[in-house]
């Protein structure tokens, strides 16, 4: 209490738990895109988009080993989900990639759509009890959304059916951050 006012509303959380959640979150899906991006490698191997899914998938892993140590920081458990992410993140990149390469990169553009929003509610959640960690997640939001550019170049909004696949794949994501952050 601060003046006979409550610090924080009804229903708020208490910062710690928040900031957990984020990095629940955040962890789980720099997972998962290193996932996606495995599967489409293997797919893809050597095709003219190869070199931009490994640029892509380094800067995922720099991420994830950032939100690795960042769990330990704050003594936070990674989401029991991770097992499910493993298989699901792969199966996903790869069938985007059998679909084409293009259809490959409407998934980093619907992921990385995503994923903006989600970094963005972060750092305006995290504003006043986490600067540092904000200033963090907006660093790698930019680099997420260089990732849908680079894919937008190489012709994601292209891809036949470019609609549906992107609603269905924004859905899976929206879902998975959800679960994340709760499990």
């Amino acid at each position: 209490m601060n003046n006979g006012r409550p610090d924080r509303l009804p229903g708020e959380r208490e910062p710690a738990v928040e900031i957990a959640r984020v990095l629940r979150v955040d962890h789980a899906g720099e997972y998962g895109a290193t996932r996606i991006y495995q599967g489409q490698l293997d797919v893809l191997g050597r095709s003219r988009v190869a070199g931009e899914i490994r640029q892509m998938a380094e800067t995922e892993n720099r991420h994830l080993a950032r939100f690795e140590e960042l769990l330990c920081e704050w003594r936070v458990r990674p989401t029991l989900l991770q097992p499910l992410w493993t298989v699901s993140g792969y199966a996903l990149g790869a069938a985007t990639a059998l679909l084409g390469e293009s259809a490959a990169m409407a998934c980093t553009v619907a992921i990385e759509e995503v994923i903006d929003e989600h970094y963005r509610d972060q750092a305006r959640r995290l504003a006043d009890m986490a600067p540092g960690l904000r200033e963090e997640i907006l660093g790698f939001r930019d680099e997420e959304i260089a990732h849908r550019e680079i894919a937008i170049v190489h012709g994601a909004e292209n891809t036949i059916g470019y609609g549906l696949i992107s609603a269905a794949i924004k859905a899976g994501s929206r879902l998975a951050i959800w679960l994340s952050t709760r499990v």
